[in-house]
């Protein structure tokens, strides 16, 4: 997988750094997350919202989300018959008053899952002006943030080569350090990736069903079968599709030489007005044929240009869809 420079691929599987007339510029950003993002009025913000689920899942550890199990908490589900042995505290004597059998009643209980954060570091991932593999952490740190906070598990993986590089398990709010770090030490991978096999190699190491976000630039012949296999695992879904301001709107023109940034393949184009408005539209279908997989899987699709500030992304698409609240 590699970075475009000028124009996705036919099929999407290709990208290019350009050299020419107008060669690719070097990233200006390090692969550090800007302390900013994490300021004390923004954190505050993250700490109130949750990551939401369509559906109550079987979780672990008691946390703050709705279960399939019933417990005990201060939010009633229904009523069942006394049995020897029941905690005499949970019988209904109104109830029994009015029909003289003693119920006992049932709660809501909250459990914690795991938000799974799929951050994809491949060579493309480390183009762009922001750069795609900066925004990717920001975004995760912003999403895994919400998730401690919430008192869920929150497991980050980064995905290069063929394997998705899983780190620990954190829980709690006062883990968000750990969190930071861990991300700020995600660098691009050193040659080709193939996402399809990494994604499926963290796959392998989720644990029960939960949630898992996928942030790529999905730059690879088989990002649909990523998104398939992902759907597959009985987790809810959600793919964060991010391109750099380049890629979405190229300023490019004249002869030109693309070379794949994980290949070193080159070739060479001529890039007129003609070419961008083809660009374009081979770029808006790209985009939609994964938001219609997505919705067939029932999978949240979020297209967004890394240059979208972290709070945009959280407080307005993620609301928007639903994701987050």
């Amino acid at each position: 997988m590699a970075p475009l420079g000028a124009a996705p691929p036919p099929d999407g599987s290709s990208a290019a750094a350009v050299v020419g007339p107008r060669s690719a510029r070097p990233a200006t950003l390090e692969n550090a997350l800007d302390p900013t993002v994490f300021d004390e009025t923004f954190l505050r913000q993250l700490e109130r919202l949750k990551l939401l689920l369509r559906q109550a899942v079987r979780g672990g550890l008691k946390g703050g989300r709705r279960s399939v199990k019933r417990g005990r908490s201060v939010e009633f589900a229904d009523y069942r018959e006394y049995t020897l042995g029941d905690d005499l505290r949970q019988l209904d004597w109104n109830v029994y008053a009015r029909l003289e059998r003693l119920f006992v009643k049932l709660f809501v209980e909250e459990e914690d899952v795991t938000i799974s954060i799929l951050v994809d570091a491949s060579a493309s991932m480390a183009s762009g002006r922001p750069e795609k593999l900066l925004f990717a952490k920001r975004a995760a740190a912003a999403l895994g943030t919400i998730g401690l906070a919430s008192e869920d598990r929150v497991v980050v993986s980064a995905l290069s080569g063929r394997a998705g590089r899983r780190h620990v398990a954190l829980r709690g709010s006062g883990r968000v350090l750990r969190l930071l770090a861990e991300l700020s030490a995600i660098g691009p991978a050193d040659g080709p990736t193939d996402l399809l096999a990494a994604v499926r190699h963290a796959g392998a190491q989720l644990r029960g069903r939960g949630l898992v976000i996928l942030i790529s630039d999905l730059l690879d012949p088989s990002a649909d079968r990523v998104i398939r296999d992902l759907a597959a695992t009985g987790s809810e879904l959600v793919v964060i599709h991010v391109l750099s301001p380049e890629e979405i709107d190229p300023l490019l023109e004249g002869d030109l030489r693309l070379v794949d940034s994980e290949s070193g393949a080159g070739v060479d184009v001529t890039v007129d007005l003609s070419t961008l408005d083809d660009y374009r539209t081979r770029l808006a279908t790209w985009r939609d044929g994964f938001a219609e997989l997505a919705a067939k899987r029932r999978a949240s699709y979020v297209p967004v240009g890394s240059d979208l500030p972290i709070a945009d992304l959280v407080f307005a698409e993620l609301r928007r869809r639903q994701v987050a609240g």
